[in-house]
């Protein structure tokens, strides 16, 4: 009886292995029941059949979004399945396996190899508009970030937002290409995470600010700042860093207080040797510029530099933007060469090196409020000869009048010229028959003059 039992159970279990084993080799090559392929059914059929049956249909592309359809083909369309896209089915076969038989619903997108994308082009159109339409209103994620601020780094985290992923519901449509229904599900924006790589590295690069100090030259005066005075706040995004420096401001603003010459008054000492407060805006001096200090302070704690000098962050106004004057400090910062022009004495000296090397009478402009020579301290901003002077006269006819020598100093076009068409060189030619603003030198002493001046020299008028 024992012995009947043991051949019963073994025949059982063989019987149980044959089962499996026909049952897993129908598995391995027959689609699960509820299987579809671009939404054609193939349940049962082998990779081979499937081919044939999905390659042989015709179907309408549709495109939902959720549940609204947001696109429809005009007309039924068959994809271009080759042989070489057989492969594709075994492969989407192997995917689909279970070892016993599922009732599950699965469908397995297959692209043809030549599929054109291109087709797919009015349903991005359409999707791109619905994910647009649902977006409005809805708040985008902020990304965590890291940031320096008073010499520490932190990190501002993330904050979700309830907008659709545009290129995650697009992928969807490439993903699900040769369908015949598309089926997209909008998927929240995500934002970065504050332990990402990318904020990790952000961390790292402004790590890299942190307890520096610079000596900042100007002229013959040093200044020492350390990051916090020269960096408020920093961000580093995209290999590139972003800096705030509105507190270097006021440490800027100190220092052209301090030394900057552009726009102030001079103290001055004349020929006679009486000193005088010029008028102030003048075109001659310099100043520090906010912006190019920030730059060369930040580059210089990036590069681990522990000084620089600003004579690269000057400005200045007129035809030299790059300032005038850097470096000079005699002389309240006009220096020893410069041309001084009395109004009052309608006469012009000429210095080089602290000697007088020219002195000449002139005629000024004429004294009424749109032609008097401008006071001030001035530069000459280029000489050229000859030239040819350009403007309006006091009923507004045009002129045009042919010099010799011509070295302007206002960008309003006042300078030194000859005037080969004046008779009258009286010292009170200027109060009725002066010039437009210019100052008329004698074609005798005028090429002398010209050449006794240079680019950027200070021209001292009161």
């Amino acid at each position: 009886m024992r012995l009947n039992i043991k051949y019963w159970l073994g025949g059982i279990i063989a019987i149980l292995v044959i089962l499996l084993a026909g049952m897993y080799i129908h598995q391995k090559n027959h689609f699960n029941k509820n299987t579809t392929i671009n939404n054609v059914a193939v349940g049962g059929l082998t990779a081979k059949q499937a081919y044939d049956k999905v390659s042989k249909q015709s179907q309408t592309t549709k495109v939902y979004v959720n549940h609204d359809l947001v696109y429809q083909a005009q007309q039924p369309t068959k994809e271009h399945f080759t042989s070489s896209d057989e492969a594709k089915f075994t492969k989407a076969l192997s995917e689909q396996f279970t070892f016993f038989p599922s009732h599950k619903a699965v469908n397995v997108a297959v692209k043809p190899s030549n599929f054109d994308n291109r087709s797919l082009d009015p349903a991005r159109t359409a999707v791109t508009k619905k994910i647009n339409q649902l977006n409005v209103g809805r708040k985008a994620p902020v990304d965590a970030y890291a940031v320096y601020k008073k010499d520490k780094v932190s990190v501002v985290p993330a904050v979700n937002g309830t907008k659709y992923n545009l290129q995650k519901a697009l992928k969807q449509v490439d993903n699900q290409a040769g369908n015949g229904t598309i089926k997209v599900t909008p998927h929240y924006q995500k934002p970065l995470a504050a332990d990402s790589n990318t904020v990790k590295n952000e961390q790292k690069q402004l790590e890299k600010l942190t307890g520096k100090s610079v000596t900042y030259q100007v002229e013959n005066e040093k200044y020492h700042f350390t990051s916090a005075q020269i960096i408020t706040k920093a961000t580093y995004k995209d290999g590139k860093y972003n800096f705030v420096t509105t507190g270097l401001d006021n440490e800027v603003k100190k220092i052209n207080k301090k030394q900057g010459t552009l726009g102030k008054a001079f103290k001055f000492k004349t020929h006679a040797g009486n000193e005088i407060t010029t008028a102030a805006g003048g075109s001659y001096g310099w100043k520090i510029s906010n912006t190019k200090a920030a730059n060369t302070l930040t580059q210089a704690i990036l590069k681990g530099k522990s000084d620089v000098n600003g004579a690269q962050d000057i400005y200045g106004t007129g035809y030299n933007t790059g300032g005038t004057g850097y470096n000079v400090t005699a002389n309240d910062g006009i220096g020893n060469t410069y041309a001084e022009v009395s109004l009052a004495d309608q006469h012009a000296w000429f210095y080089k090196d602290g000697k007088c090397v020219l002195s000449t009478d002139i005629v000024s402009g004429t004294n009424n409020e749109g032609n008097r020579t401008p006071k001030g301290v001035w530069y000459i901003m280029y000489q050229q000869t000859p030239s040819v002077l350009r403007g309006q006269n006091d009923d507004g006819s045009p002129y045009a009048s042919k010099v010799n020598y011509w070295s302007p100093f206002t960008d309003t076009g006042c300078g030194f010229h000859d005037a080969s068409w004046r008779h009258n060189w009286s010292k009170t030619a200027y109060l009725s028959d002066g010039s437009h603003g210019c100052i008329n030198m004698h074609p005798s002493v005028a090429g002398q003059a010209f050449h006794y001046l240079q680019k950027n020299e200070p021209v001292i008028i009161y």
